[in-house]
């Protein structure tokens, strides 16, 4: 089930109850419980097939649950609500302006009006310059770098999003410098703005320097607590050097 609830209690964004979420008709994940708060940022860690995106698509209210239910709080709506998916090649070889791309992140916003508002205009620049791109907004999208499309692709999520992004694997396939500049600019986003970032990666040393929580999946979870913990926990060790090892290699 997945309740909005507005009632003008103090609570989380996002609450997870006994969660379980199925993908293909396959048990995905299991046994979630979780709570989601104002300002916080987690990082969902686990190997491929582990649930992550399954997890993610479920607190979008893309996947129905199997078990359990998802709760909305703190008058947060779906369409409120910040994506960022895994970049694909379809997605880099899109045929559009830059400022298209992010303004039609408040298409959800948008309701049946036919045209944007003067209010999603300006959010659209406040985000382009947020970004750094501002320069770029009269650029087509499919010309740019890696890097600066996935600053365009943020800007468009945070057109959309009120106090939550969403971000999967959002370094996937960037160089090591856009990397750092990308992890950069969604923890000044997170720390100035008060936005919580759930964020999945595989880049889980790097992701630790920003998260303050870590959900390490397997199906159910086997660790959620402080990115510090993790660290120090049996399963947190043995997944920084499963990565070192695959960095090495």
């Amino acid at each position: 089930m997945f309740i909005p609830l507005d009632d003008g209690a103090i609570m989380a964004l996002i609450i997870c109850q006994n969660l379980a979420l199925a993908y293909d008709g396959v048990l995905a994940v299991q046994e979630i419980n979780l709570e989601v708060y104002t300002g916080d940022y987690l990082c969902i860690a686990g190997e491929n097939g582990s649930g992550k995106s399954t997890l993610m698509k479920g607190m979008l209210g893309l996947l129905p649950p199997q078990q359990g239910r998802i709760i909305l709080g703190e008058g947060l709506r779906t369409n409120a609500i910040g994506y960022l998916p895994q970049h694909t090649a379809a997605q880099r070889d899109f045929p559009a302006g830059v400022y298209e791309v992010v303004l039609s992140g408040r298409q959800g916003r948008r309701g049946i009006r036919p045209f944007y508002s003067k209010q999603d205009k300006a959010a659209a620049e406040e985000n382009l310059t947020r970004l750094g791109i501002r320069e770029l907004r009269n650029h087509c999208y499919r010309e740019l770098s890696g890097g600066q499309q996935q600053r365009v692709l943020l800007a468009r999520a945070l057109c959309a999003a009120q106090k939550l992004l969403l971000l999967d694997e959002p370094a996937a396939g960037l160089d090591p410098l856009a990397t750092t500049d990308l992890y950069r600019l969604i923890e000044e986003i997170n720390r100035e703005t008060g936005i919580a970032v759930v964020m999945i990666s595989h880049d889980i040393k790097r992701a630790l320097i920003y998260a303050r929580r870590i959900l390490h999946l397997q199906g159910s979870p086997l660790f959620l607590g402080s990115a510090d913990a993790y660290a120090q926990s049996p399963i947190g060790k043995q997944f920084l050097g499963n990565y070192q090892e695959e960095q090495n290699g």
